[in-house]
């Protein structure tokens, strides 16, 4: 058998064969193509190690309209000197959901600022996203503080986050497409007994 035949039978297998198999493989090449081109190809463009992250807490949502939501927030926010108006500029100013998508790229630590959505490595596994709403110097070094919009204050490892820890700023955020990634873990937990 030749070797364009082998191809063809490929192809043909692949695309046309209406099988399990042939869902199975189509399913584990979309898993290859996506893991192993097109995220590090995306990490290159972007400049960071995760240019895609999946939103898996409500830590950043808003469930009212941004006019309540500040009502209900501003205190924490006002003794930080972020006025509403300072808010209403912000990206992502209404938040974003569990199981939106962001995109993030690298920004130089010059480049942070207050307001700016940031994801950075913490004390959990997974990295964290959240809002920077302090920027300060220590001991010649820079640090940031980030809080979640629907959290009453920042946590314990947020309050102190070296510049080293931060690997990307939100720029882009994709409704929903998370929720795929998020079952999928539940999913893979559920059977390993996480």
């Amino acid at each position: 058998m030749s070797f364009k035949n082998i191809l063809k039978k490929t192809w043909d297998f692949i695309w046309h064969e209406n099988s399990l198999a042939s869902w199975l493989v189509n399913v584990i090449l979309a898993f290859v193509i996506v893991k192993f081109l097109i995220y590090p190809g995306l990490g290159l463009v972007l400049g960071t190690g995760y240019p895609v992250v999946a939103v898996v807490s409500n830590s950043m949502e808003h469930a009212t309209n941004f006019e309540d939501w500040w009502e209900n927030n501003k205190d924490f926010y006002l003794v930080k000197n972020i006025t509403k108006e300072n808010f209403s500029e912000y990206h992502f100013k209404n938040g974003f959901n569990k199981g939106d998508i962001m995109v993030l790229i690298w920004r130089k630590p010059v480049n942070i600022k207050i307001g700016d959505v940031i994801v950075f490595k913490g004390s959990l596994k997974d990295p964290i996203i959240h809002r920077v709403v302090r920027i300060y110097m220590e001991d010649d070094n820079y640090y940031v503080q980030t809080k979640g919009d629907n959290n009453s204050d920042s946590r314990q490892d947020e309050l102190k986050i070296p510049i080293s820890s931060i690997v990307g700023k939100a720029v882009f955020r994709i409704p929903f497409l998370g929720w795929v990634k998020i079952f999928a873990f539940d999913l893979i937990n559920m059977f390993i007994g996480r």
